[in-house]
């Protein structure tokens, strides 16, 4: 052993990666254990806002992930129609940074991390499914992290355990388990196709019980979204050809992108959510991070957002202090009271979302909702909108979140 604080991170997705990354920064010995055989993540595209490229420009990989995607506007809401309920300004000075969506494939900004976080030396280690933890205690026994791989049972020893295993966390399901995910009433079709036509703005659509969601991921792609309210668990013996029914009403743009989407790209995958979030972050010397400590709904885009938020927090607001002399108790419970009301909030924001958009019921309610939504001014949207993507990182060891 080299005398180094040591880490291990259970989850290699997006959230863990990033932890990986920011530990490494300030010298942290780090294990990543990830229970699929290869890091490869499974996915379509996603978006984040400002929020997250300022995440990523403290891990060092903002002009990175710009090149692997697609910078454009957000272009507001539409009707299934496609007329609009809510237009955003574009190309407002003041309003860019609040806008701005970042397009880009999963399998890219999961690479991205990957190669990061293994040119920074951590450990990643495939096929480990972490089975239990023994959280230890700050200041006492270390933890430890159980794993299985196909040669049989692991046990390893650190300073700090970071669960990033997802919203079916193993971690958390030990540490707390009263906090369960729950099915969120929808499931959802997502697919990224071959375009050069569509104009790349981020655009949503609100039917009833749908909504659709475009934006361009790169300069040939774009990804497109379809979540609709629908029993837990379905099958559709043909899911394109249910999937082109179900939308074979709406705007003639949302048909064409449908219709041009090849089967094989298409998958779909029920939503479930951590209602309330995990009751806190931190058990002992484990911190439970991403998906796995508040799984929100996906109306407001910011579940990749919010995990790398969470993996720069975890180096800078833990183990930069720890390595400086700090105390680790300290320091994981300013960690807490910074990262767990920020999560909670938007997470109420998205529930609340959903219920305003695509969950509101057919008839006079989706009129009404229109009806007002094309007298309300963009102003209060994009104030709403900065709560969210005007988010700073804290400075390397601070205790508070700025």
């Amino acid at each position: 052993m080299t005398g180094r604080q040591t880490a291990v991170v259970a989850g290699g997705g997006i959230a863990g990666l990033a932890a990986a990354v920011a530990l490494t920064q300030v010298g942290w010995q780090v294990t990543v254990l990830e229970r699929a055989p290869a890091f490869e993540e499974v996915g379509a595209g996603l978006g984040f806002t400002g929020n997250g490229m300022a995440a990523l420009h403290a891990l060092g990989l903002e002009e990175a992930v710009r090149t692997a995607g697609h910078l454009a506007p957000h272009a507001g809401y539409q009707d299934r129609s496609g007329r609009w309920l809510l237009r955003i300004p574009e190309r407002r000075p003041d309003t860019q940074a609040t806008t701005t969506v970042c397009g880009i494939h999963r399998r890219r900004l999961h690479a991205t991390l990957r190669q990061a976080a293994e040119a920074a030396g951590a450990e990643l280690v495939t096929g480990a499914e972490v089975t239990a933890v023994l959280p230890g205690t700050p200041g006492g026994e270390p933890a430890a992290a159980m794993w299985q791989t196909s040669t049989g049972e692991h046990t390893g020893e650190a300073g700090l355990v970071v669960a990033a295993d997802g919203v079916r966390s193993t971690v958390r399901t030990q540490l707390f388990p009263d906090a369960r995910p729950r099915y969120a009433g929808s499931t959802s079709w997502r697919a990224v196709i071959s375009d050069t036509s569509f104009a790349g703005r981020l655009v949503e659509v609100w039917g009833p019980g749908t909504e659709f969601g475009a934006l361009r991921v790169s300069d040939g792609e774009v990804y497109w979204y379809g979540e609709f309210v629908h029993p837990e668990g379905a099958s559709f013996a043909d899911e394109l050809a249910s999937a082109r029914a179900h939308f074979s009403g709406w705007a003639p743009w949302i048909r064409g992108i449908v219709a041009a989407t090849p089967a094989s790209q298409l998958m779909r995958h029920d939503v479930y959510h951590l209602p309330g979030g995990c009751p806190r972050y931190v058990r002992g010397r484990v911190v439970i991070i991403g998906d796995a400590a508040h799984a929100m709904l996906p109306t407001i885009g910011q579940g990749a957002a919010t995990a790398l938020e969470d993996g720069v927090c975890v180096g800078r607001m833990i183990a930069a202090p720890v390595s400086g002399g700090g105390d680790l108790a300290a320091a994981l419970a300013a960690f807490d009271q910074a990262r767990r009301p920020r999560c909670r909030q938007l997470a109420r924001q998205a529930s609340m979302l959903a219920r305003f958009g695509f969950e509101l019921g057919d008839g006079w309610r989706q009129s009404a909702r229109n009806a007002l939504l094309r007298r309300v001014p963009a102003g209060p949207a994009l104030k709403a909108g900065a709560s969210i993507t005007r988010w700073t990182p804290p400075i390397a060891g601070a205790t508070l979140l700025i």
